[in-house]
């Protein structure tokens, strides 16, 4: 194939990865509201429009939080299904794609504080402060969805795929690449696919032009420094804390963790935890092994 002919494929599957986003995104009402100068974007889904879902206790909204250099879209696998029947709320938090930056913190304070507080504040508002809510996070989103429970309270169920802040050995060998200081789009682009390799999916299959289409357009949308924070720990710390009914999910070749001993660990140290390694998924179990994942919280959540 010519290089022109290359360039016009990238542009055709990035333009049907860009139309099938659109059509998961029309589903949704999008809710921008502010806390405290920080506005914030959230996505609700759900057909369930005439409940009133602050007082369904049975079925309480669904609230889930993506990982580093994510956005909402690292749910568009998951939200039509985990949506049927009940709400679901997918915010880009702050720092990420559409919602504006949380104010920075001085050197050797929590970062994670500021995205919290707007986080909250604006979830409140949405659905009204002290109402029940199931909870579930991703990677970065996992930590920080477990000190947001500890910190909001009202956390009926709590589900995690992939979580950062576990504290122990992560298997990468492949180092990531500086797609920021690529010198062309080219370049870029190169860098983005291997990365995705490297960290996120394990099937070279599953690396698609609908995932390469959400992890470059979430990555542009960055503008918080999450690995920190994923690696400084607090997890367990923080499901001690909240003790409720909690799912733990990881992918079987998940290379931020080793899945097996973490997630016995992990079960072993609290009551009310079951835990899971999805067969064949990488980092990103729920884009990579969907219908298992979609499943699995359907069944945990009710």
């Amino acid at each position: 194939m010519t290089v022109q002919g290359t360039e016009a494929s990238m542009a055709h599957d990035s333009d049907e990865a860009r139309e099938a986003i659109a059509r998961v995104d029309a589903l949704s009402t999008h809710h921008d509201v502010v806390h405290d100068g920080v506005r914030v974007r959230w996505r609700r889904f759900g057909t369930d429009n005439n409940t009133d879902t602050h007082t369904d206790t049975t079925r309480p909204p669904l609230v889930l939080l993506h990982g580093g250099h994510g956005s909402w879209m690292h749910w568009l696998r998951n939200a039509q299904a985990l949506s049927a029947g009940r709400t679901l709320w997918l915010p880009d938090m702050p720092g990420f794609n559409e919602s504006d930056a949380p104010p920075r913190t001085a050197p050797g304070q929590d970062s994670l504080l500021p995205l919290l507080a707007a986080l909250g504040g604006t979830l409140d508002q949405l659905i009204g402060a002290g109402t029940p809510i199931d909870l579930g996070g991703f990677s970065f989103g996992g930590l920080t969805a477990a000190r947001f429970a500890v910190q909001r309270g009202a956390i009926r169920r709590f589900a995690l795929v992939g979580s950062g802040g576990h504290g122990t050995l992560r298997r990468m060998t492949v180092q990531m690449i500086n797609w920021r200081a690529a010198p062309n789009r080219e370049a870029e682009r190169a860098a983005l696919l291997h990365n995705l390799a490297a960290l996120m999916l394990h099937d070279k299959a599953a690396i698609d032009a609908l995932a390469f289409e959400i992890h470059d357009i979430s990555c542009h949308g960055t503008r918080f420094r999450s690995k920190e924070v994923s690696l400084s720990g607090g997890l367990q710390q923080a499901l001690n804390t909240l003790g409720v009914p909690t799912l733990l999910l990881w992918g079987e070749f998940d290379v931020t963790a080793d899945p097996r001993p973490l997630v016995a660990q992990l079960v072993s140290e609290g009551p009310l935890r079951e835990g899971t390694v999805i067969d064949g998924a990488g980092h990103w179990a729920q884009y990579e092994r969907a219908d298992e994942v979609n499943a699995r919280l359907l069944k945990f959540f009710g």
